[in-house]
């Protein structure tokens, strides 16, 4: 049954807003004249679009908010509430009206006898397809309830790992900003004054300060179109991205760096193994769950690999020995799927797989952000240090003249 957006007036002249659910909306108005109130609009609830291309329309949850809504919905349904009034109090309940739109179209979808995992493939860019096939997964094992409990867990520590990640780099990169931006002013404003000054005295100035006022003269007059040829070399490598050779091409360069590849490595194997375990762990076929973790893999010559892998163990190769196979994933992943498979605790050993290399990768992190934060600090005050010198020196000059 279709949900269905409402705003009516009630007996004392109030506006009153909220979702009822009708089969039309002629129904739905019928509905609200029972209930006391004169309709004003009834407009049919709408799912975000169903492509997998960019929308401008933003999305009702974010990667915290659903990590809390799996959690509240596997505890309704975990305590025996059936899904349509688990789903009904999580309406009622929503932060935002995007929220409770979804839910109350869910809500809506589950009435009319579709699945829980059905209805959300209306809404793929709220619940991705290993969202989707974990719940499906659990309505068919018939312990729905567990395995939403186990899917918040994973949607947590995925959650916690990319902040920690991130918040480990934002200061050094906080550090590059603050110093470009100050290293500008003073080579833009500040040494072109100082270099007039001493120009009119006629007086040969050092290496260093005709150097850094030589570089001064460059960026005043061809900063703008370096700044803007930079924004076109950016615009036009996110346009090459999109050819799938090319990106393929600069991803399996990107793990190649030394330090931040190491990181992206480390990262994408680690979500790899905890999405490939908490599906295996919820009844997904293996052929199935490879194919779906794969596609979480944001590195696309690591996801060829996946593919590649999925291959194999379809032809009946061994997960482990696939795996063992494609060096751009860490020999701890196979050695962990090898372990799974012959004891027969697949998914548990690739979790712990997950955890450790999820582990390393925050350290890992953490060790690179102790180290660049005082070498960017100590650049920056070289730079500056070489400024304060250019002006310096011609002044120290000047006075050693007029002694």
């Amino acid at each position: 049954m279709p949900a269905y957006k409402y705003e009516a007036l009630e007996a004392s002249g109030r506006t009153q807003q909220g979702l009822i659910e009708a089969d039309t909306p002629r129904a739905a108005r019928s509905l609200l004249r029972e209930r006391g109130l004169t309709p004003l609009s009834v407009t049919a609830v709408t799912q975000a679009p169903t492509g997998s291309g960019w929308s401008l329309q933003p999305r009702a949850f974010s990667a915290a908010s659903l990590a809390v809504w799996t959690r509240q919905l596997a505890g309704l349904v975990g305590s025996g509430l059936p899904l349509e009034r688990a789903l009904t109090a999580l309406a009622e309940e929503a932060e935002t009206p995007r929220q409770r739109e979804l839910v109350a179209s869910l809500r809506a979808e589950v009435n009319a006898g579709n699945s829980v995992s059905r209805a959300m493939a209306t809404a793929p860019r709220e619940f991705d397809e290993v969202y989707r096939g974990v719940v499906a997964a659990g309505e068919a094992s018939g312990a729905l309830g567990p395995v939403l409990e186990r899917l918040a867990d994973d949607l947590e520590e995925r959650l916690l790992l990319r902040n920690k990640v991130i918040g480990a780099m934002a200061y050094p990169v906080f550090i590059c900003i603050v110093a470009v931006v100050i290293v500008g002013f003073l080579v833009t404003y500040v040494v072109p004054q100082v270099a007039q000054a001493f120009t009119s005295t006629r007086q040969q100035l050092p290496a260093l300060t005709v150097a850094v006022v030589g570089l001064s003269a460059f960026l005043r007059q061809w900063g703008l179109l370096l700044m803007l040829g930079l924004a076109a070399g950016g615009v036009g490598l996110a346009w090459a991205l999109r050819e799938p050779a090319f990106r393929l091409r600069f991803d399996a360069a990107w793990l190649r760096l030394p330090l931040i590849g190491r990181l992206a490595r480390g990262y994408n194997a680690a979500r790899f193994a905890a999405t490939l375990g908490m599906l295996a762990g919820a009844g997904v076929p293996i052929l199935k769950a490879l194919q779906a973790a794969a596609e979480t893999l944001s590195n696309h010559a690591m996801r060829a690999d996946a593919l590649d892998a999925l291959a194999q163990v379809r032809e009946g190769a061994p997960l482990g020995a696939a795996l063992a196979a494609k060096k751009r994933f860490p020999g701890l992943l196979a050695m962990f799927a090898r372990l799974g498979e012959q004891t027969g605790q697949l998914p548990a050993m690739l979790g712990r797989a997950g955890r450790q290399l999820s582990g390393e990768v925050q350290r890992r992190a953490m060790a690179a952000a102790t180290l660049l934060e005082p070498l960017l600090i100590v650049l920056m005050g070289l730079v500056v240090l070489a400024i304060v010198m250019a002006v310096l020196q011609p002044i120290i000059q000047l006075q050693s003249f007029v002694r």
